[in-house]
């Protein structure tokens, strides 16, 4: 029997990214969601309630959202009970009472709770995770279906109010600035709002017994939470965060959020992660002595590439990944270490020893996070670098992130922002450095 084609008023089960081929919905766009958690650490319970504000690109008599692990007990449609509510894996398909006009917005509310836990995915698992004491978010790529309903997907990006409450002992932080903080008997409910649009990957939330380390309170607030137990060693690490952020302004313009912080688990934890407005690192990484300078540098040059300006798909990874690691390169060059052009061919030396079989352009889901993307991308930049001069090369950074702020980008995007900016020919380069498997030789 044929396969029957999706009727056009449905929006579709998938974006259509074919890194993450069951993530993302089609048929409507995000403008805002409103998640108001009520967390219980020692039990791992939530009761939750998401408001999802969208728009329709087309009729809609049917739409999906991803939601993966909880139970959804309430669903409406502006307020009105849906006709049919279907909850899979996966996902939770939505047909209303009546069908949703091409551009009307519409506002989905559902109530939902459970023991939220990690998605498994092809890259380990994803989303909420308990530690041994508090929680952790880390959502990257396709996790937050682990914690609310949404469309998740990078190209959706929306702005978020996170209202959680829970036991009054515990420290939390959230994405955006902290607009609410109520103790009420033994629970402390935590209000966060981010007006600048953020994708779903990098919703977080982050629970634990922490003390409060204040970085600098101008121009950029920078903290610090950290465990009691290694609240100094965390001081001397990231002593430099501010120099850092000064840095990064200077080269891709100005930092793009309200406030940076830094979250350390009490817990051992395999690479730091990013998150809109903050990271996250684990005990394991911070020593004293300067250990993770380099991931410090990397997590906070996310800000604005990655978190700000953000990658339509995800096959264009290196547009996150391979700037933040030339922004460690920069940061070395900075503070008195190797040159970047030092750097850059260490790191040559090393992938030319490595298979080549890798187009950092179109990598595959399977390698999006091979290391060699992150390398072989802060290495085009070199090349341009080397190519076009500092001086353009600098202008075009700061004009990427600063025009793109808040945005979504392909590579070819790049390409055109840097042919625009220079008179050299660059074809060759882009072509040769992202889709070429062959690592080609950097110019002098």
């Amino acid at each position: 029997m044929p396969n029957t084609p999706p009727h056009p008023s449905n929006g579709s089960l998938t974006i259509g990214d074919s890194y993450v081929p069951t993530s993302g919905n089609g048929g409507y766009a995000v403008s805002s969601y409103d998640l108001d958690l009520d967390y219980r650490v020692a039990n791992n319970r939530l009761a939750a309630t998401a408001i999802i504000t969208a728009t329709a690109t087309h009729e809609l008599t049917r739409f999906s959202v991803d939601f993966c692990g909880l139970v959804a007990t309430r669903v409406t449609i502006d307020g009105a009970a849906p006709s049919k509510l279907v909850e899979s894996a996966r996902k939770l398909t939505i047909t209303p009472a009546t069908a949703i006009p091409a551009g009307r917005e519409f506002v989905v509310t559902v109530r939902y709770g459970g023991s939220p836990r990690p998605v498994r995915s092809p890259w380990g698992e994803l989303g909420w995770e308990e530690l041994s004491d508090g929680v952790l978010v880390a959502s990257q790529p396709s996790g937050a279906p682990s914690w609310f309903p949404c469309n998740d997907h990078p190209s959706d990006k929306a702005a978020f109010r996170i209202r959680i409450s829970t036991e009054s002992s515990y420290s939390v932080l959230a994405n955006g600035r902290l607009t609410s903080k109520v103790r009420r008997a033994s629970r402390t409910s935590w209000t966060f709002e981010t007006v600048e649009p953020m994708a779903t990957y990098l919703a977080s939330i982050q629970i634990g017994v922490y003390r409060e380390l204040v970085l600098s309170r101008s121009p950029v607030p920078q903290t610090v939470l950290a465990p009691a137990s290694i609240v100094d060693r965390a001081q001397k690490d990231f002593a430099d965060q501010e120099r850092m952020l000064a840095l990064f302004e200077r080269s891709f313009g100005p930092y793009p959020f309200g406030e940076y912080s830094v979250v350390v688990a009490d817990d051992d934890l395999e690479i730091p992660v990013e998150a809109h407005g903050f990271a996250v690192f684990g005990r394991n990484h911070i020593d004293g002595l300067g250990g993770s300078e380099r991931l410090i540098a990397h997590e906070l040059a996310h800000s604005w590439f990655g978190n700000s300006v953000t990658a339509t798909t995800w096959k264009d990874i290196w547009l996150h990944e391979g700037f933040a690691c030339y922004a460690e390169w920069l940061w070395s060059e900075e503070s008195g270490g190797p040159t970047a052009d030092r750097l850059a061919h260490q790191h040559w030396a090393r992938l030319s020893h490595l298979p080549q079989d890798l187009m950092i352009g179109d990598p595959g889901p399977e390698r999006m996070f091979d290391d060699r993307v992150y390398k072989r991308g802060a290495l085009t930049l070199h090349a341009l670098r080397t190519t076009i001069g500092d001086d353009a090369f600098f202008e075009l950074l700061s004009s990427w992130a600063t025009e793109n702020r808040y945005g979504n980008v392909t590579t070819e995007g790049f390409y055109l922002h840097a042919r625009e900016r220079s008179a050299a020919d660059l074809d060759e380069l882009f072509e040769s450095w992202l889709f070429s498997e062959r690592l080609p030789v950097l110019p002098r």
